[in-house]
């Protein structure tokens, strides 16, 4: 039942439709047994991580990100919780130390693996643009808003783009109030899997 679950959270369509998670990303929830849940929940993310690489390249094509390393942080970010499932439903972070070595352990580059154990950091004065879009996808996916976390993007944008602050604001405004439009859907999605 639960390897059947997992493998329609990682295929179903969705409504509205999600991407498809990288496939070596699939491949590690597979081999991590994760439960349903978490698979629904890191489409969910990878999905919002996308709209928001799909709106700089757009928007703001002048900011080097890595667009690559973003997908799979998204896409990966909590897989730590399948050694520490009592997170999925309640408040932890032993998930986020846990998940960077499963993914180290499986040979996923450190580069890769950073983003289980700092998406949760985002406040951290190093944080990379490609940590902060983790981050906010993690956020808005469910129709959270994160002022401090958006103003450090809000810089980033302006100061790649050489547009002012408040134009930079208002464009990224706009773009994570539609996504943040289609949480409850998101949501849905997710709760239609186990935790178990």
């Amino acid at each position: 039942m639960t390897a059947t679950a997992l493998h329609r959270a990682l295929t179903d369509p969705g409504t509205p439709p999600l991407r498809p998670l990288p496939p070596e990303a699939a491949e590690l929830l597979l081999r991590s047994n994760a439960p349903a849940r978490l698979a629904a929940h890191l489409r969910a993310v990878h999905d919002v991580a996308a709209q928001l690489l799909d709106w700089l390249g757009q928007h703001c094509p002048e900011l080097a990100v890595d667009h690559g390393a973003v997908l799979f942080g998204a896409a990966t970010h909590d897989i730590g919780k399948t050694r520490h499932p009592e997170e999925l439903s309640g408040p932890g972070s032993r998930h986020e130390p846990a998940g960077r070595e499963l993914l180290i352990g499986y040979g996923v580059p450190p580069a890769l693996a950073r983003f289980a154990a700092s998406h949760a950091r985002w406040d951290s004065p190093d944080a990379t643009i490609e940590e902060l879009l983790v981050s906010l996808a993690d956020k808005v996916w469910k129709g959270r808003r994160e002022a401090d976390l958006e103003t450090r993007i809000v810089d980033r944008l302006a100061a790649a783009g050489g547009q002012q602050r408040w134009a930079a604001f208002l464009a990224l405004d706009d773009v994570l109030t539609g996504i943040a439009e289609e949480a409850d859907a998101r949501l849905d999605f997710q709760s239609r899997y186990p935790v178990g």
